[in-house]
């Protein structure tokens, strides 16, 4: 079974056993995040994807849930673009998680060629919205 269905499963125990209680959330490289968020969201949200069946590798949210549908239509829609759904109030924290000084100080944790590509990954979306590339990225790129 793969990791993220295993995830996903335990997960499902987890609820059904706490019935009522929220899901607590956790603090990881990439800023605070519930659990929930990363079991129910797809590697393609993020910047950085470590293994693509262990979602506790994925670093760098920087979409919407909404990225779903984007996917499944295949862009095929204008209204299900995936450049739609970036999450304009978590790139800040993404490009600064790349950046020497890091997302409350804290650098993500991933190697020099993940750290490039990822800034890449989000100057281009900066560059299809048309927003300024901010400098952080402009000097990893």
């Amino acid at each position: 079974m793969s990791k993220v269905k295993e995830a996903v499963e335990k997960k499902i125990t987890t609820d059904s056993q706490e019935v009522g209680s929220q899901q607590s959330p956790v603090r990881g490289r990439e800023g605070l995040m519930t659990k929930d968020y990363r079991l129910s969201t797809t590697k393609e949200a993020f910047a950085i994807v470590g293994d693509p069946e262990d979602p506790e590798t994925w670093k760098l949210p920087h979409h919407t849930r909404a990225i779903f549908r984007a996917i499944r239509s295949g862009g095929a829609s204008p209204r299900l673009d995936i450049e739609k759904t970036v999450n304009w109030d978590r790139m800040p924290a993404a490009v600064a998680a790349l950046s020497r000084g890091g997302y409350r100080g804290e650098r993500v944790q991933a190697d020099p060629e993940e750290i490039i590509k990822a800034a890449r990954h989000l100057a281009r979306h900066y560059e299809k919205a048309g927003k300024r590339v901010p400098d952080t990225l402009g000097v990893l790129i």
